[in-house]
């Protein structure tokens, strides 16, 4: 079960850049639970809310199935691990859900945020600048969920910067 969720659905042992199939794989889950939220939940902020819980679950199992993962190999954080992704990736696309929320769009409509938070989801992630590279150096299940999650937020406030100027750019 661990391999399972650390893998997410095995995608992680897709080749090339495992951790860029990983970051695409979140897109549809990131969709449904947005959709499943705004249809089901009672609040004109369902689809963030339940797309914030899953990503807090996600975060959790990942965090479980990473350890017991990783627990026999010397490897801290081998590339088939790809639910840290998953994980990033959904916050990084946050922003856009809200947004979609806030004004009662289709989430999809959004598209451009969906390719700035993919984009720059990746690009902090690979890269690691500052604190992203020291959550990564930290090692354990922490680490590997950790660099993500702060890649994720860089990603969200890119997102969110695209998102202003955009509109600054149309408003004027």
């Amino acid at each position: 079960m661990s391999r399972f969720l650390a893998t997410f659905f095995f995608i992680g042992y897709l080749r090339p850049a495992p951790g860029t199939w990983g970051s695409l794989a979140a897109l549809p889950f990131i969709w449904a639970l947005h959709e499943l939220g705004r249809l089901y939940l009672p609040w004109d902020l369902g689809g963030p809310i339940l797309l914030s819980i899953g990503l807090v679950l996600a975060f959790i199992c990942g965090l479980w199935a990473t350890r017991d993962m990783t627990a026999t190999m010397d490897d801290h954080d081998p590339s088939e691990i790809v639910i840290d992704e998953v994980v990033g990736q959904g916050i990084a696309i946050l922003p856009v859900s809200l947004g979609a929320a806030g004004v009662g769009a289709d989430v999809l409509a959004l598209y451009p945020g969906w390719i700035v938070g993919f984009i720059a989801f990746r690009a902090f992630d690979i890269w690691k600048p500052w604190i992203i590279g020291k959550a990564d150096r930290r090692g354990g299940a922490m680490g590997v969920m950790l660099d993500d999650v702060i890649a994720g937020v860089f990603a969200a406030i890119v997102v969110l910067l695209a998102a202003a100027a955009s509109h600054a750019f149309i408003l004027a």
